[in-house]
């Protein structure tokens, strides 16, 4: 369904359909331009969690919009505040301009849910006639990168700290005004990106020790990347083997992104547009 913004102006607007949504259990694949997505999603308990997932495509194609996020605690009892903040994931898609759809969904999302109240997340926007996605964190676990052309895993976050002040990348609902400064990579045919909440990292064995960020993307670099599908279970199998075999103790979410090699048809008048907003955006 098509989400518009009537408090957005129209020059930082665009027309947004929802592919995905929600914070219960899914287990799915789509094939959009320039990329495939897988989604894993099981609640700690019940129908519904507190782990959020979103994808939207907007603009015939050209922009694909994402985001995981992960609601403080667990099972049912964050459900709602869940669903709130899906809510105003469909509110804010609709903003051109990335940081200020993740500042926005901050500064209403800590309205809405009082005192204590927080959510980490990854909110990605994947621009199909450039191939650059760029991300913005929110005190969120660090994405997984698989460089098809390298052939290796690292994690996709910046090369060196940004130099800001004040207050950069809280999870929502801490502090506002927070800033959420992005970045961009571009993307070659059948890279990977892999994002999930962190029920992963924080995975423990029986003695207690956690996979840790190191521990998971070196999981990952011991798995087969050209059969993406698979590569998501065989992670969650091996999370599920450190555990012991035991049940997860939260919500699991996992969303994996394969560049497929295509791009949507688009005119040249539209291709100067793209690249002139995608230029702007990461300078």
């Amino acid at each position: 369904m098509t989400r518009d913004t009537k408090d957005t102006p129209d020059r930082q607007r665009i027309q947004c359909m929802e592919v995905w949504g929600g914070n219960r259990a899914v287990d799915n694949g789509v094939v959009m331009p320039g990329l495939d997505a897988w989604i894993y999603s099981r609640p700690y308990e019940g129908d519904s969690g507190g782990d959020v997932h979103y994808l939207s495509n907007c603009a015939s194609g050209r922009i694909t919009r994402m985001l995981v996020a992960d609601v403080s605690g667990h099972g049912a009892g964050v459900s709602p505040i869940a669903d709130n903040l899906r809510g105003l994931m469909r509110r804010y898609i609709n903003y051109l301009d990335q940081t200020r759809f993740i500042e926005a969904l901050n500064r209403e999302f800590g309205r809405n849910t009082g005192e204590g109240g927080f959510a980490t997340s990854i909110t990605a926007t994947y621009w199909a006639p450039t191939a650059v996605l760029v991300t913005c964190n929110a005190g969120h676990p660090r994405p997984l990168w698989y460089s098809a052309r390298r052939g290796h895993w690292r994690f996709l976050s910046p090369d060196h700290d940004e130099d800001d002040e004040g207050l950069v990348n809280l999870p929502l609902g801490v502090i506002e005004p927070t800033r959420y400064p992005q970045f961009g990579v571009r993307l070659r045919k059948d890279d990977l990106v892999l994002i999930y909440t962190d029920s992963l990292n924080e995975a423990r064995n029986p003695d207690g020790r956690q996979i840790g960020e190191e521990g998971l993307l070196e999981i990952a670099r011991g798995l087969d990347p050209a059969e993406p599908d698979q590569l998501m279970r065989d992670l969650l199998a091996a999370v599920e083997a450190h555990r012991g075999h035991a049940a997860a103790e939260d919500d699991v979410t996992v969303l994996l992104l394969r560049h497929n090699g295509t791009r949507p048809r688009m005119t040249m008048a539209d291709r100067v547009a793209s690249m002139g907003r995608i230029a702007k955006t990461i300078v």
